[in-house]
């Protein structure tokens, strides 16, 4: 149960680059199988949600946290677009469809939101994410495992690494 739980943590570029790495359960040695702690939470109206995630993650000293679900409203966002260039702002009242993501390591966010005819779009959530009634989140911490990110001169972008904390003493 345990890899199963982990399995979606290895990144891609281990599956990649590093196709024969893998250890005897068959997956990449960047997955590392952890127990999971839960801490529900629910943000406010005018709380900016990456923000308020990133220091509630920040503060209780969680390594390996990410989203494990989110239901809620928002009254802004700022999403960048698949290009990895194009910044779109959008106002007005959206649901929260879907927001998942890493938040250890300075947080990669997507988000997916409605508008109030059904129609549905998102990207990488850049921040003023902010709470119009209520974002009620499920945030989860793999034990075993740390997150950080490192520059990838393929992608340009600091990318997720996932590894095993050295055991002390």
């Amino acid at each position: 149960m345990e890899i199963y739980q982990s399995s979606f943590q290895i990144s891609l570029r281990d599956q990649l680059l590093q196709p024969d790495n893998t250890t005897e359960t068959g997956f990449p040695e960047s997955c590392v199988p952890c127990p999971v702690t839960c801490y529900p939470l629910r943000l406010q109206p005018g709380q900016e949600i990456k923000e308020s995630l990133v220091s509630f993650v920040n503060k209780n000293k969680l390594n390996a946290a990410f989203i494990m679900t989110c239901v809620g409203s928002v009254t802004h966002a700022s999403l960048r677009m698949s290009d990895s260039k194009t910044i779109k702002e959008y106002k007005g009242n959206f649901e929260i469809v879907s927001l998942v993501g890493t938040l250890s390591a300075g947080g990669h966010l997507h988000a997916s939101l409605s508008d109030k005819d059904g129609n549905v779009f998102g990207g990488h959530v850049m921040g003023n994410l902010i709470v119009y009634t209520t974002a009620e989140i499920m945030v989860g911490e793999c034990s075993g495992a740390s997150f950080s990110r490192e520059h990838d001169t393929r992608t340009g972008f600091k990318e997720l690494l996932i590894e095993k904390p050295t055991q002390e003493g």
